[in-house]
């Protein structure tokens, strides 16, 4: 009998601690995110610094920098919305840096009624912005539509292709340009997925269940064993 109680109990107990090692893992993977989070949005405001020679997704993300160079005709629209103002677009254009590179720029909101005569070209500009890498798309994201050169999401990889320029996006803060064809939307705060909490509460919840089932599957061992003492 013992034996018909001990390995259920054990196993029990196995899982159940498996389940809350892996709800305080997701819980310490939460405050590595909100350190990461914070030190982000420290870094967005930082004085600006040149462009490096080979930004990176990760390392780089946020970074303020600074270029110059003039906007040449290529550009793409990515779909979006403002409160104020309605539907309309992300207006993406090439920077041709005054050292010979080609990066794309987010320049600002555009309004869909103002995409008609819209001149994207300029001479030499200075600029600052946040380099940016963002996670628009998901599975659900329609193609690009090439009739109307829009895009439904902003992937770096998709416009770089589209547009032959790295794969840098800077997000425009700053520009000397007397009259910018767009409205500007800075990077104010960081938008990384963050659902550890979320998963912590899961594991947890599933340990309670866990222990709460073994518990139950003892009681009916104890109490089967105690019937069939009692018929005897």
């Amino acid at each position: 009998m013992l034996k018909q109680i001990l390995i259920p109990a054990i196993f029990g107990l196995i899982g159940t601690a498996i389940l809350v090692n892996l709800g305080l893992w997701q819980l310490s993977r939460a405050e590595e995110k909100a350190a990461l989070i914070a030190e982000m949005e420290t870094r967005i405001f930082l004085p600006p610094v040149p462009l490096p020679d080979a930004p990176d997704p990760e390392q780089d993300r946020y970074l303020p920098v600074e270029l110059a160079g003039r906007f040449v005709q290529d550009h793409s629209f990515a779909l979006a919305a403002q409160r104020s103002q309605g539907p309309g677009f992300h207006l993406i254009s090439v920077l041709e840096t005054n050292g010979g590179r080609r990066v794309m720029v987010d320049r600002g909101f555009l309004p869909e009624a103002a995409r008609a005569g819209l001149v994207v070209e300029s001479g030499n500009v200075e600029l600052a912005g946040n380099l940016h890498w963002p996670r628009d798309a998901n599975a659900y994201t329609p193609d690009y539509d090439a009739g109307r050169n829009l895009l439904f999401a902003r992937d770096v990889g998709q416009m770089a292709a589209l547009l032959n320029t790295e794969e840098v996006l800077v997000v425009l803060r700053r520009t000397s340009e007397p009259m910018p064809p767009a409205t500007p939307v800075p990077v104010y705060e960081v938008r990384l997925p963050d659902n550890h909490l979320g998963y912590a509460v899961q594991w947890f919840l599933m340990a309670i269940a866990w222990l709460g089932m073994t518990v139950f599957f003892l009681w009916r061992i104890t109490r089967q064993r105690d019937q069939g003492s009692g018929r005897t």
